[in-house]
């Protein structure tokens, strides 16, 4: 569910933020990428959503969290 997904990625200024997929404005912003995670982390797992952190350079995934969300019939 796109609503409980957030982005956690860089801004143009430079500055961290977490933010929900379809969200206009930014839940959290951060000087430093691992308090954005962190702020944004408590989010996701209130809301049993995922979260995509992005990198800097490229603004590719590079990590991807679930909490709550997958499914519990499967083995392994």
């Amino acid at each position: 569910m796109a609503s409980k997904d957030y982005n956690v990625y860089q801004g143009s200024d430079g500055l961290w933020r977490g933010k929900r997929q379809d969200a206009h404005r930014s839940a959290v912003v951060s000087t430093t990428q691992r308090e954005a995670i962190q702020q944004t982390r408590e989010i996701v797992q209130k809301t049993q959503g995922e979260l995509s952190i992005h990198r800097a350079d490229n603004g590719r995934v590079r990590e991807k969290w679930s909490y709550g969300n997958d499914p519990k019939n499967i083995k392994g």
